[in-house]
């Protein structure tokens, strides 16, 4: 058993790799304008997306993103701001007017580069008019308490924004814009990826509104944003470069060469954390009771719903819930967020093995309890296999890997 702790931790590193920006920006670089080149940006992996632009690009550069607290590296030219996620704050507010006045400076000879990652719709957060800032933060506080999906939140994001929802590539217009995308959405669809500020919005206003009477939230009114076919998108080139399913295939590939024979579910693996756990953990028991050396590998985001009354992400009440449902087998598991931030602690997630439950009752704990608690964060702790990487610069949501045999 000893070596499968680290081939978790292998495999989970493998994954964060596939989506690192310094190996995915360089190659999808375009050409150098006649005019100026504007770098802007939002996201978890915004300051990691602009070092490498800068680290590559050739000629002259300026522009502004923003990122997490936590987040941000030196960069000689391209101006890099911290802001608060999930939550938005003032700085994030400050920091999209200044990338919208810098787009629409923007003119026909011009490049706009845009850097946009997960993260990017709290970060990028500029209320459409007749919405204050207020109401922005009080909707986004509702809609994470919700259990709402990512899709959802988003459109609902995106028709309150005065830059969200293709509204940036409309302010950058004439001017030349080309996107790279680092996506921590299931499915990848690009208008939902920190609520798709260069890319048409498919969504309408009429969904945001029933979106919030169905969750019970009451929000003011909505805007509508640019659609599909509209000339502002003309110049307009979004390239996805790095995203989940590339970061599990990688995550799978360790494994092959370990000897287990990978079974990658997909990154569209979404739904209440705990019941995610159980149907992996029925799946394990089956390729156990058939003798297979399997490593099961998913991605998505789970939601935690209900009241928290204790410390713990997603990704380890998954893990909590799993181990759970396998007690008494030699089975083995990990998840974490690739951000390496899970929930609101500083571990990325945590890893289970055998004598983890054991370990966590030994320091006086009631893992079963603490799941219902959703206080998962204090098992993994008390066992001593909590996944700690720090912030990893960028962003492609969950991996959830489960090795039988």
């Amino acid at each position: 058993m000893s070596e499968r702790p680290q081939l978790l931790r292998d495999m989970f590193a493998a994954a964060i790799a596939a989506a690192d920006p310094a190996l995915c920006v360089p190659k999808h670089l375009p050409a150098p304008p006649k005019g100026r080149t504007l770098v802007l940006g939002a996201g978890k992996a915004a300051a990691s997306m602009a070092k490498a632009v800068e680290d590559h690009w050739p000629g002259p550069i300026e522009g502004l993103v923003v990122t997490r607290y936590g987040h941000a590296l030196n960069c000689r030219k391209i101006e890099v701001v911290e802001a608060s996620h999930p939550v938005p704050d003032a700085a994030g507010r400050a920091a999209a007017e200044r990338i919208l006045a810098l787009a629409q400076s923007a003119g026909a000879d011009d490049l706009v580069l845009c850097l946009i990652s997960g993260g990017g719709s709290a970060l990028l957060t500029l209320p459409a008019p007749g919405v204050s800032f207020e109401d922005k933060q009080e909707i986004n506080r509702a809609l994470l308490a919700s259990g709402a999906g990512i899709t959802d939140m988003n459109c609902v994001r995106r028709h309150l924004s005065a830059i969200k929802g293709g509204q940036l590539a409309a302010a950058c217009y004439p001017a030349r814009v080309v996107s790279l995308i680092i996506s921590d959405v299931p499915g990848d669809d690009l208008s939902a990826i920190a609520s798709g500020p260069t890319v048409p919005d498919p969504t309408t206003r009429g969904q945001a509104e029933a979106i919030c009477a169905r969750l019970n939230i009451k929000a003011p009114g909505f805007v509508e944003t640019p659609k599909p076919g509209d000339p502002v998108f003309a110049r307009v080139e979004n390239h996805l470069i790095g995203s989940g399913l590339a970061s599990l295939e990688a995550a799978a590939d360790v494994a092959r060469r370990a000897g287990y024979e990978p079974l990658v579910l997909g990154d569209f693996i979404e739904g209440e954390a705990r019941e995610i756990g159980l149907v992996m953990a029925g799946m394990a028991r089956h390729f156990a009771r058939l003798g297979q050396r399997m490593a099961i590998i998913s991605g998505g985001e789970g939601r935690v719903s209900g009241a928290m009354s204790g410390r713990g992400g997603r990704n380890s009440e998954f893990l909590l819930s799993l181990a759970l449902a396998l007690e008494g087998t030699d089975i083995c598991a990990l998840a974490g967020d690739t951000d390496g931030i899970d929930g609101s602690q500083t571990n990325a997630g945590a890893w289970s093995a055998p004598d983890t439950l054991a370990r966590a009752r030994a320091a006086g704990l009631d893992p079963r309890a603490l799941l219902d608690a959703h206080r998962s964060y204090d098992v993994f702790e008390a066992a001593g296999t909590l996944v700690v990487t720090g912030p990893t610069l960028t962003n492609v949501n969950d991996v959830r890997i489960v090795l039988v045999g």
